[in-house]
């Protein structure tokens, strides 16, 4: 994705793509929810499935981020990249299942550091259904640090990379 001016946008089909790639590859993200009165955020391994137009995390049958899902389905979650400058927050809407074939289907090694195995009765599907995504995407640390040093030395102010917003 080059990097572009605010009067040269980046095609909002190219920022939906540089979103997905991006919240896939970058992989735990900080996935949030509202309770009625404050937000609450906790990192969640994500499952991202483009072609299903879903984001989807296995969690546990016990948290109060249920009980706020199920009350407050409207939740988002940001992936950050912070050695590369790279940022993406997708929001939608938020759904609990018990769905048993979809739970077997996303079992990776990595979550035998929660559950024996993929037939644990406590395991649930947690699943985001985009509707919005936002990105910020810098070249890369060394570029910015270049563009930060110039803007420091001329006073203004650096012109870091793309931020976009768009539908999904």
């Amino acid at each position: 994705m080059k990097e572009r001016q605010d009067d040269n946008p980046a095609p909002p089909q190219e920022v939906r793509d540089r979103i997905w790639e991006l919240a896939e590859k970058i992989d735990i993200g900080m996935f949030t929810t509202w309770d009625g009165e404050r937000q609450h955020s906790r990192p969640l391994s994500a499952r991202v499935r483009r072609d299903e137009h879903a984001i989807y995390f296995l969690v546990d049958v016990a948290g109060e981020k249920n009980a706020q899902i199920e009350r407050f389905p409207a939740a988002s979650c940001a992936w950050a990249d912070n050695a590369n400058y790279k940022y993406v927050l997708i929001s939608g809407q938020a759904a609990l299942s018990n769905d048993r074939a979809k739970i077997t289907e996303l079992w990776t090694k990595a979550d035998e550091a929660w559950w024996e195995d993929d037939s644990d009765p406590t395991i649930r599907l947690l699943k985001l259904t985009p509707e919005q995504g936002e990105l910020w995407d810098s070249p890369g640390k060394a570029v910015a640090l270049v563009k930060m040093i110039a803007a420091a030395v001329t006073g203004g102010a650096p012109q870091m990379g793309d931020n976009a917003k768009v539908e999904l």
